[in-house]
C-alpha cells in the first residue's frame, strides 16, 4: 500500500504553484540573475576592438576556443569580462577533488564534515583565481601576438598595461560569476553554477538553428540534413533523460530494532548508483585534450612556413586530429572511456561506502560487512560503468560523426551540450518539484492542526 508522500507525490502537479509564493521568488531571483549574466557577456575588455575581434575568432574556430565559447555563451567570441566563465572553477575543483584522492592532509578534510568542506571550497578558490590569471595572460598575449602576426591587430594598444588589465578584468568576471552562482544556488532555484554554463549553451542555440533554417531556405543546406539533424537532437535528449535517470539499486538491511509497540523492525533501504557517475567530466576532458594541438597548430600556424619541418607536422595536425576524422573519433572514444572509469574511481570509494555502512550496522543481504562489501561494490561499480561509458560515447560520437557527413557545426548541438542542458534541466526541475512537495505538506499540517484545534 503507498504512503500518504507516494500518494502527495504522485497527485503533484503545477496547478498549485501559484500558492508557492517562495518557489515564485526563488525562480523570479534565478531568471534575474541569468538575465545579469547575458547582459556581462556583451560588456568588452577594456582596449578591445570587437570588429576586428569577430574576423579574428572565425579565422580560429574548430578548437578548443568553440567549446569554452560555448559554455561561456559566446563571451569569448566577444572576448567580454566573463570571457573564461566559469571554466577555471570547474577546471579547479576537478584538480582539488583529484588532489584529494591522492592527498592525505586533503583526504582528511573531506571527513571533517562542513569546516572541512568550507576549506575545500576555500582551496577552489584559489585555485580558480590562478588559473584564471594564467590563462587571462596567455588570452591577451595571443590576441596581441596572434592580432600583429595575421594583420589584423584586435588589441588597440599592445602593452603591458593591457595585458595586466586584461587578466584583472577576466579575474573579476569569473569571480563575480561565482559569486552570482552561489546566490542563485542559495537564494534561488537549482545548482547555480550549472545553470550558468547551461544558460550560456542555451543562449547559443537559437543563433545555431537560425543559421541551419537559413542555409536550408537558401539551398546549401538540404531539407532532408534538417529534418535528421532535428530528429538526431530530439532522440539524444530523449535518450540521455533516460540514461541519467537510470541507477542501479543495492539492497541494503540494517539489524532488527525494538519498535515502541515492543516488536522487532528491520529497516531497509536501498543504495543508489548511477550508470553515469562521471557525469559531463570525460567528454569535456576528452574533447579538450584533442582539440589543444589543434588550437595551438591554428595560432602558431601563421607564423611557421608550410616547407618547413614544424610546418609539415602542423600540416598533419590539422589534417588527421580535424572534427569527424577516423583517428580524431577514435582517440575521442578512447579518450572518454578512459576518464569515465578514472573520475568514477575518484568520487566514489568503495572501501570508504563499504566502512560507513558498516559503522552504522547496514550491510548488503549475501555479503559480509567491511571488505567483501568494498570487492562487491567495486564489482557492481565497474560493470555499471562499463555501459555508462558506452552510453557517454555513443552520445559524443554520433553528432561527431553527423558533422562529418553534413559539414555542420555542432559544438552547440552535440554530445557535450546536449548532456549539460539535461542534466541540470532534470535537477531543476527536481528541486521545483521538492519545493512544491514540501509546499504540499505544510498545507497538510495546517489542515491537521486546524482539525486538532476544532476537536
Amino acid at each position: 500500500m503507498a504512503s500518504r508522500a507516494d500518494n502527495i507525490a504522485s497527485t503533484l502537479s503545477l496547478a498549485n504553484f501559484s500558492k508557492a509564493t517562495e518557489l515564485k521568488n526563488r525562480i523570479w531571483f534565478t531568471v534575474g540573475a541569468l538575465i545579469v549574466f547575458r547582459f556581462l557577456s556583451f560588456v568588452p575588455l577594456p582596449g578591445i576592438n570587437p570588429l576586428i575581434l569577430d574576423k579574428l575568432y572565425s579565422r580560429t574556430q574548430g578548437g578548443i576556443l568553440d567549446i569554452f565559447n560555448t559554455f561561456s555563451g559566446g563571451s569569448l567570441q566577444r572576448m567580454s569580462l566573463i570571457a573564461l566563465g566559469v571554466m577555471p572553477y570547474i577546471t579547479a575543483s576537478i584538480v582539488v577533488q583529484l588532489a584529494a584522492s591522492l592527498h592525505p592532509a586533503l583526504a582528511s578534510l573531506k571527513k571533517e564534515g562542513e569546516s572541512g568542506r568550507k576549506k575545500m571550497n576555500q582551496y577552489t578558490r584559489y585555485g580558480a583565481v590562478l588559473l584564471t590569471a594564467i590563462q587571462g595572460y596567455f588570452v591577451a598575449n595571443g590576441l596581441e601576438a596572434y592580432g600583429a602576426s595575421s594583420g589584423l591587430q584586435a588589441v588597440v594598444l599592445p602593452s603591458m598595461i593591457f595585458r595586466v588589465s586584461a587578466v584583472i578584468s577576466l579575474i573579476g568576471g569569473t569571480m563575480f560569476l561565482l559569486w552570482l552562482g552561489e546566490q542563485i544556488t542559495s537564494r534561488g532555484i537549482g545548482n547555480g553554477t550549472s545553470l550558468i554554463i547551461m544558460a550560456g549553451i542555451v543562449a547559443q542555440m537559437p543563433q545555431f538553428f537560425t543559421q541551419l533554417f537559413e542555409g536550408g531556405s537558401s539551398g546549401s543546406v538540404s531539407p532532408i540534413v534538417i529534418i535528421g539533424m532535428l530528429a538526431l537532437v530530439i532522440g539524444m535528449i530523449l535518450f540521455i533523460s533516460f540514461m541519467e535517470r537510470a541507477t542501479r539499486r543495492l539492497l541494503i538491511q540494517y539489524p532488527k530494532r525494538p519498535t515502541q509497540n515492543g516488536m522487532m523492525h528491520a529497516d531497509r533501504s536501498h543504495l543508489p548508483l548511477k550508470i553515469n557517475t562521471a557525469g559531463v567530466i570525460p567528454p569535456i576532458f576528452a574533447s579538450s585534450l584533442l582539440l589543444l594541438p589543434l588550437t595551438i597548430t591554428q595560432f602558431a600556424g601563421k607564423s611557421v612556413s608550410p616547407d618547413s619541418k614544424l610546418g609539415g607536422v602542423i600540416v598533419a595536425l590539422n589534417q588527421y586530429l580535424g572534427h569527424g576524422k577516423p583517428l580524431y573519433m577514435l582517440l575521442y572514444a578512447l579518450g572518454i572511456v578512459f576518464f569515465c572509469f578514472f573520475y568514477t574511481a575518484v568520487v566514489f570509494n568503495p572501501e570508504e561506502t563499504a566502512d560507513n555502512l558498516k559503522r552504522n550496522g547496514g550491510f548488503i543481504p549475501g555479503i559480509r560487512p567491511g571488505k567483501n562489501t568494498a570487492t562487491y561494490l567495486d564489482y557492481v561499480l565497474t560493470r555499471i560503468t562499463v555501459l555508462g561509458a558506452a552510453y557517454i560515447t555513443i552520445v559524443c560520437i554520433v553528432p561527431e560523426f553527423f558533422m562529418e557527413q553534413t559539414g555542420l557545426r555542432l559544438v552547440v548541438a552535440g554530445g557535450t551540450s546536449l548532456l549539460i542542458v539535461v542534466n541540470v534541466t532534470v535537477d531543476t526541475i527536481t528541486q521545483i518539484q521538492s519545493h512544491l512537495l514540501a509546499h504540499q505538506y505544510g498545507d497538510l499540517i495546517k489542515k491537521a492542526k486546524l482539525k486538532g484545534r476544532m476537536r
